[in-house]
């Protein structure tokens, strides 16, 4: 028999309040904004109402900066220096909808990438530490301004660099707007070095609230401790949301404070809702990648995330009576300070609990018994609730089961579990734990074989075109002024300067749609060169790469150039060119291309006439189609259409 722990009332953490399980998102939710309703809110259900689902307690959100963040770009508040518009992106409607579903969801904001202006010509955001500061500001008044939404946590630079005296200014700012209410995270990245100089710089500790690190492996290190600063796995999880990912997220939820005193931790991503052949697919709690036709997936992650926030919230207090179990897995245990009392306990395998990273040294779950007795106040309690699942096998599979109650009345307030490998048991006086459920989505179909969109919104709902990814650049709906006829709506790439990189950013901007499968196709669109002599755009297919990876995309690639000539490339960049020549092109007039895929060969045309023709090309064999320009330059697109097999 094992005794696994002593849990007594007067042994509650110095550590407080506790934000047990929340979510991420960065350029992962693009796909989510064009499902349908009823689909969209069911959705959004199963992420963020109470007692329902995930019932995530917090949403962490990318403050949109143009650049590439490992999925997709998302649009800046402020392209340029005088621009300013609070309605680009998905990020604030994603907010509003989180906050309708639970109104105290506390909200955090941080930058990947910056919009270029902020660096002064060079590819670093701390140039100006007022006018980077100044900028975050404006995002957080913004979004209270113009769409009710109070950020709580702001962060500095996601995984790069932080300059000591830009976290003093940013704190100084925000007080003086009258934000002092919003707390700084530091530094989303390492433990160190923010945990040294935090301890040498008694400033620089009094201005950061939470040291936020990222996949600490559930460990952390003596200089956070000694700050006597909350912290937080500020970042983590980052596994596909199979059972395998499922395992890796009950046991980190536990053993992040179980092994390094983490209050909370976040998941990347919220819901993997975006193409899936891009970088870390199907990385998020659940899988909603088929806005066309409705179908989403449910997957465990978000019924391990129910064991803990469907029974803790904000404000509770971790036990100290926490730890290892004899023969495998852990345990914790909270209390509201109320008189309520919640146990998670884990028993999740090495060979089934293996997050992307870090590398997860050995250990050993066996079959084993675990006895719990409940101290002090406690020891009145009569009921618990019991919640169960257990992964691996589907034979013996459960998801967030709720089992008879454990009555204590003649126990003295002892109990004692079997447990096995991969289980997950949360015993609550909590009697709100429910598992939500919708009448089963649409079946799962391929993106449209002909696709259409001629972008004729007068007022879109978001500033991007359904379907559309945009990997290097934003592509924006635009009303063409100079052009009130066939023209007047068109969608436009509306960068004309790099951003500060988070990533490899291309140097030329597309954006991607359709079926990653997509071998045989014709992709038409019409196209308006902005910028005389140096302008150009593309359309393509078979396009193989995005994300992180874009710069090395390879596809087939029709150029046409406002100096008067064309390119067919089989990659973005332009290294490989099967073609090269004179086209009657020129700046500030709109063109038809045509790019025919059949097997080995490829066709262009320019105005419904051949251009060229016949060119061999054996790789990739399938990809996405795309649009883009030759590099961060205005221009536009109109009536895009794709016919396409597989």
């Amino acid at each position: 028999m094992v005794v696994a722990g002593n849990l007594c009332f007067s042994c509650w953490t110095n550590i407080s309040p506790i934000y047990p399980a929340m979510s991420k998102t960065k350029a992962t939710s693009r796909l989510l904004v064009n499902y349908p309703e009823p689909y969209r809110s069911e959705i959004l259900d199963y992420l963020f109402k109470p007692n329902f689902g995930a019932s995530l307690h917090i949403l962490k959100v990318e403050i949109g900066g143009d650049g590439q963040t490992t999925d997709g770009t998302e649009p800046s508040h402020m392209h340029y220096a005088l621009d300013e518009n609070y309605f680009r992106g998905y990020e604030w409607w994603l907010m509003k909808e989180a906050k309708k579903r639970n109104p105290n969801i506390t909200l955090i904001g941080l930058p990947w990438s910056f919009p270029g202006w902020l660096g002064k010509g060079f590819n670093w955001p701390y140039v100006n530490l007022q006018l980077t500061a100044y900028y975050i500001v404006t995002w957080i008044v913004g979004s209270k301004h113009y769409h009710d939404l109070d950020i709580d946590y702001i962060g500095i630079w996601n995984e790069r660099a932080f300059d000591i005296n830009y976290i003093k200014v940013l704190r100084r700012m925000l007080n003086h707007q009258g934000l002092q209410h919003v707390k700084i995270i530091a530094s989303d990245n390492l433990w160190e070095p923010i945990s040294a100089s935090m301890l040498l710089d008694p400033e620089l500790l009094k201005v950061i609230d939470v040291i936020g690190a990222h996949y600490p492996g559930t460990l952390t290190v003596k200089d956070a401790r000694l700050t006597k600063k909350k912290l937080w796995s500020s970042e983590d999880f980052s596994t596909v949301n199979s059972d395998m990912g499922a395992g890796c997220w009950g046991r980190i939820l536990n053993q992040n404070y179980v092994n390094g005193y983490m209050t909370s931790t976040i998941a990347w991503n919220l819901v993997a809702s975006y193409y899936q052949q891009l970088p870390y697919g199907r990385c998020g709690l659940m899988t909603a990648q088929e806005p066309w036709s409705g179908h989403y997936v449910v997957e465990a992650p978000i019924w391990v995330s129910a064991h803990t926030t469907q029974f803790t919230q904000p404000g509770w207090y971790y036990l100290k009576t926490v730890g290892h179990l004899e023969r495998g897995g852990s345990y914790v245990a909270l209390t509201d300070g109320l008189g309520n009392l919640t146990v998670i306990v884990e028993t999740m395998s090495y060979k089934h609990s293996k997050c992307i990273r870090p590398l997860l040294p050995y250990f050993n779950v066996s079959h084993q018994f675990a006895t719990f007795d409940l101290k002090g106040s406690f020891s009145q309690i009569q009921e618990l609730q019991v919640w169960y699942t257990k992964l691996g096998k589907p034979s013996e599979r459960f998801l967030f089961k709720q089992l008879d109650s454990l009555w204590l009345l003649d126990s003295g307030g002892s109990f004692t579990l079997e447990l096995q490998e991969d289980e997950l048991f949360t015993l609550t006086t909590l009697t709100s734990g429910r598992k939500g459920s919708f009448p089963p989505p649409p079946k799962s179909q391929r993106f449209p074989s002909v696709y259409e969109d001629n972008f004729n919104i007068d007022y879109p709902f978001f500033s991007e075109a359904p379907n559309f990814a945009d990997q290097t650049g934003v592509f924006e709906y635009y009303v063409n002024m100079e052009d009130p006829g066939d023209h007047r709506f068109t969608l436009r790439q509306v960068l004309n300067q790099r951003p500060i990189t988070w990533a490899a950013d291309a140097f030329n901007t597309i954006s991607v749609i359709g079926d990653y499968s997509w071998s045989n196709l014709t992709i038409k669109c019409d196209v308006y060169i902005e910028t005389p002599e140096k302008g150009g755009v593309f359309i393509a297919g078979r396009v193989n790469k995005g994300g992180i990876l874009i710069r090395s995309a390879r596809g087939i690639f029709f150029w046409i150039f406002a100096n008067g000539t064309y390119r067919v490339t089989g990659d973005l960049a332009g290294w490989i060119i099967y073609s090269l020549g004179h086209a009657d092109v020129t700046a500030k007039k709109w063109y038809t291309l045509t790019l025919t895929l059949n097997g080995r060969f490829s066709s262009g045309k320019l105005n419904g006439k051949t251009l060229w023709k016949n060119i061999s090309v054996n790789f990739p064999e399938n990809g996405w189609a795309a649009i883009g320009t030759h590099s961060f330059e205005f221009a536009q697109f109109d009536n895009f259409r794709v016919e396409a097999s597989h």
